[in-house]
C-alpha cells in the first residue's frame, strides 16, 4: 500500500468532482443530445399514434376546465381594469380592440403556457421520474421497446400540438369574459363587440401567437420529459423532477416571450 502523501494528494485531485462551470456545460450538452434525439425519433418509424392521441387527450381535454375558468376571469378583470384608463380620454369604444390585441398577442399564449407548465409539466416530470426510479424504463429497454419514442417523443409532440389549440381557446373564452363585462357596463351587443375586436387583429398577430404557442408547448414537453427521464435518487428525485419541470419551464417561457416580442416587433415597425 502506497503511503506517500504526495501520491495521495494526486489521487484526491484526480477524483475531485468537476466545478460548477464544468457541470453547467455538461448539462447543456446532455440537453442538446436529448433534444437532438427527440428530433431523430420523431421522424423515424414506428410511430406511436395511439399513445400520441392519448397524450393529447390528457394534456388538452383534461386542462379545459382550469383554462376556461382562468381565461374567462382574465378577460373580465382585464376589461374592468382597462376601462377607467380609456374613459379618461373618452376612448372606451376602443376597449374591444384593446382586449383582443392584448389577449391574442400576449395574454392567451402566455397564460395558457404557464398553466400548462404547472399542470402538465409537473405531471410529465413526476410520471417519467417515477418510471425511472422504479426501473420501468430499464425494463422497457430490456424488452426491446424504445422507451424514448414511446414516453418522450409522444409527450413532447402532444404538448407542441395541444398548446396552440388551447391558446386560441383561451383567447375565445377571454373575449367572452370581456364581452360580459362590456355588456353589463355599456350594453354593447355581441355582434358589435366582436366586429370591433376583429378589426384590430392582423394576420401577423395570428401567426405570431401560433408560433409562440408552438414554442412554449415544445418547451413544456421537452423540459418535463428531460427532468423526469433523467431523474434519480428515489422518491426524492421524483419530487425534484416535478418541481424542476415547473420552475425551469416557466423561466424559459418568460425568456422566450421577451425574445419573441422583440422579434415580431421588427415586422410590425
Amino acid at each position: 500500500m502506497d503511503k506517500n502523501p504526495e501520491t495521495s494528494t494526486v489521487l484526491k485531485k484526480e477524483v475531485k468532482s468537476p466545478g460548477k462551470l464544468t457541470r453547467m456545460f455538461l448539462t447543456l450538452y446532455e440537453v442538446y443530445q436529448f433534444v437532438l434525439r427527440f428530433f431523430k425519433e420523431a421522424f423515424l418509424p414506428p410511430y406511436e399514434g395511439k399513445e400520441l392521441l392519448r397524450q393529447c387527450y390528457d394534456i388538452g381535454y383534461r386542462s379545459l376546465l382550469l383554462i376556461s375558468t382562468t381565461g374567462f376571469i382574465t378577460g373580465m378583470v382585464f376589461t374592468k381594469q382597462s376601462r377607467p384608463s380609456l374613459a379618461e380620454f373618452g376612448a372606451t369604444s376602443w376597449l374591444p380592440s384593446l382586449v383582443a390585441i392584448a389577449l391574442l398577442r400576449t395574454l392567451a399564449p402566455l397564460l395558457t403556457s404557464l398553466i400548462a407548465a404547472g399542470k402538465v409539466g409537473s405531471s410529465i416530470g413526476a410520471e417519467l421520474g417515477s418510471m425511472r426510479v422504479t426501473e420501468q424504463i430499464d425494463a422497457m429497454e430490456v424488452s426491446a421497446t424504445n422507451p424514448f419514442k414511446f414516453l418522450v417523443t409522444t409527450r413532447v409532440l402532444a404538448s407542441t400540438i395541444t398548446i396552440p389549440i388551447l391558446t386560441f381557446y383561451t383567447g375565445l373564452v377571454g373575449m367572452l369574459g370581456a364581452l360580459l363585462n362590456v355588456w353589463l357596463s355599456e350594453g354593447t351587443g355581441a355582434t358589435l363587440f366582436f366586429q370591433m375586436a376583429l378589426e384590430s387583429i392582423t394576420f401577423l398577430d395570428i401567426i405570431a401567437s401560433t408560433l409562440k404557442a408552438v414554442l412554449f408547448g415544445f418547451t413544456i414537453g421537452i423540459v418535463g420529459c428531460y427532468q423526469g427521464y433523467n431523474s434519480s435518487k428515489g422518491t426524492e428525485g421524483v419530487g425534484k423532477a416535478a418541481n424542476s419541470s415547473v420552475v425551469i419551464g416557466m423561466f424559459l417561457i418568460f425568456i422566450e416571450e421577451v425574445i419573441s416580442v422583440q422579434f415580431f416587433a421588427l415586422f410590425r415597425s
